[in-house]
């Protein structure tokens, strides 16, 4: 699993001061140790979306398991008067015991679906809010956009290469959930380090400039990479680039990358010249802003492979799911919450994904252990699995390769209209019992 953080940090402090405030009160009136259940979901998915990827998961069970006060961190909140001394001595012992339950990675959600119930004291589970809020709602953002592109390329491989367009870890942790959700590689190392995803990548213009000629720089890349590499041929004359190109590399030129204009008539002129020039197995890789509906208005296009940066670690307009943590159960009595607007249903929830016998999916029902749950249907299937048993990860949990492979069926399931770009209705509706 791994997380995107250094291997020394601690995760404690990623929660949040009203957390601690929250722990503290509770410990002074006894309510801390009150069992509870707390739940994740999302009100609403983003405008224009119809629906969302579970991603992040792997990465919150690490994040649990690690989240301990170090002797540092507890000299900092009692530096800061943050907690008083009852507080910073439980917080010193602090281990979750609880139990954790949720969607497994690469599985789609709708508005209301249960995606992660955290069982335990009230003070156990409370400090967890913002960690296990801060991974879902951004690891859910990279993949739920990363999957539409996917789908706009309609099987044409997606290199993810926006480490540069967002923090650091960050990076690390989109391109996790980029591959997830259907991209091929990404140019992150340590992504590939921690979590096995193939890595490529290509000279930048810096590279060409760096030497005397367009010709000099093609000669080094080919020299050191052999013919079979990617050749950037926009940095100057996009046609005279070709043209050198092929005349330094041979007609077995791996590939050419166009990294800026109209990349759809460039993509075309490249691919008549390439085959003019013998090069026709010589792919065009294209790159430069591309968001799903650039990618699904190049899809006519003599385009074999495409670069995504700014787009796919922005989450495409979505840099957030909307996820929300939510008290909604105490002593084994469901609570909620009324406010205007952002109303909660009380009580823990299980909740399954319907199909018709096509495999199409047509409903996700969402009940709760105090109401009476849903008459069995055939091609019914459960959705939330065990993550963690009194504190421990589960054994035999889903890989990285195993959410590729839920998420393409989950795709495939859905009905067409739910694959669309356009403005529209979530792809299945939520019933609620």
């Amino acid at each position: 699993m791994g997380s995107p953080e250094p291997a020394t940090a601690s995760t404690a402090l990623l929660t949040d001061h009203y957390e601690l405030t929250m722990l503290g009160s509770a410990l002074a009136d006894g309510t801390a140790e009150r069992p509870c259940v707390f739940e994740v979901f999302a009100r609403r998915l983003p405008d224009g979306r119809r629906y969302g990827v579970v991603a992040g998961t792997a990465r919150v069970l690490d994040a649990i398991a690690d989240f301990r006060f170090t002797d540092a961190e507890l000299a900092q909140l009692e530096a800061t008067a943050v907690v008083d001394d009852a507080t910073l001595s439980w917080l010193a012992d602090y281990e979750f015991s609880g139990d954790v339950d949720g969607y497994p990675e690469g599985e789609l959600y709708f508005p209301g679906s249960p995606l992660l119930t955290v069982t335990g004291t009230f003070g156990e589970c409370v400090l967890l809010e913002t960690l296990v809020l801060s991974i879902l709602n951004h690891d859910s953002a990279i993949a739920s956009a990363a999957a539409r592109m996917s789908g706009a390329a309609h099987g044409r491989p997606i290199i993810e290469m926006g480490g540069r367009r967002t923090h650091e870890y960050a990076a690390v942790a989109a391109a996790r959930a980029a591959y997830l959700a259907g991209f091929a590689t990404t140019s992150n190392l340590e992504a590939g380090r921690r979590y096995g995803i193939p890595t490529r990548g290509t000279v930048a213009h810096a590279f060409m400039l760096l030497h005397d000629s367009e010709e000099a720089a093609f000669r080094a890349q080919v020299q050191k990479m052999g013919a079979d590499t990617t050749l950037l041929v926009d940095t100057y004359d996009i046609t005279a680039g070709i043209e050198t190109a092929v005349r330094v590399a041979g007609p077995e030129l791996g590939a050419i990358r166009i990294d800026s204009g109209d990349v759809g008539p460039l993509a075309r002129r490249a691919r008549e010249q390439l085959d003019s020039l013998g090069a026709k197995d010589t792919r065009i890789v294209v790159s430069g802003d591309l968001d799903e509906h650039a990618i699904a208005a190049l899809r006519a296009e003599p385009v074999d492979a495409y670069g995504v940066g700014t787009s796919v670690v922005t989450g495409s307009g979505a840099p957030t799911a909307g996820m929300v943590y939510k008290l909604v159960e105490v002593d084994g009595k469901p609570v909620a919450k009324r406010s205007a607007h952002k109303e909660s249903r009380g009580g823990r929830k299980s909740a399954l994904r319907r199909h018709r016998g096509t495999g199409t999916a047509v409903e996700e029902v969402v009940w709760t252990a105090a109401g009476a749950a849903p008459e069995p249907e055939e091609n019914d299937r459960l959705l939330q699995i065990p993550l963690i048993r009194a504190g421990r990860a589960e054994a035999d949990l889903p890989t990285l390769d195993d959410a590729r492979q839920r998420l393409r069926r989950g795709l495939v399931s859905l009905p067409w209209e739910g694959l669309k770009l356009s403005h529209g209705e979530p792809a299945i509706p939520t019933q609620f019992f």
